[in-house]
């Protein structure tokens, strides 16, 4: 089974393309940290190419934004290519399955208002008797 659960934040703004048939591809990486210190007492992290394709890709493009914190389900992908001295490279990727946003539009700073809340004195009693259930 290849199936990988991430965490973690956005170390650059997604870059969305579309392919020759017309399909959106978008590439960010994420940022995750380990669950141990090293010997200084920092903690480090790992910086991992994330993949998006079609309207999930579109949708990174548009609400994702370099220190996003976003949840990442998908399959490690490794590829390879020649380089052009000649060596060959190899490219490990996540290929994402789902991407959930995990901040919400308050912290993303993008200028949206969070939507006033009533104060509980506002609020209007409900009859019991109209319920349904």
């Amino acid at each position: 089974m290849n199936k990988v659960f991430l965490i973690g934040n956005l170390t650059r703004d997604p870059e969305l393309a579309t392919t020759n048939s017309g399909v959106s591809v978008c590439r960010f990486s994420l940022a995750v940290t380990r669950n141990y210190s090293n010997s200084d007492g920092e903690r480090e992290a790992d910086f991992l190419n994330i993949i998006v394709w079609r309207g999930q890709a579109e949708n990174c493009h548009k609400y994702l934004k370099k220190g996003s914190k976003c949840a990442v389900s998908g399959s490690i992908q490794t590829r390879s290519y020649d380089a052009q001295d000649g060596t060959k490279r190899y490219v490990t990727e996540i290929v994402a399955d789902n991407v959930e946003f995990l901040n919400s539009r308050s912290q993303s700073g993008d200028g949206m208002e969070k939507p006033k809340e009533k104060e509980v004195a506002e609020l209007e009693p409900v009859d019991d008797d109209t319920l349904p259930f």
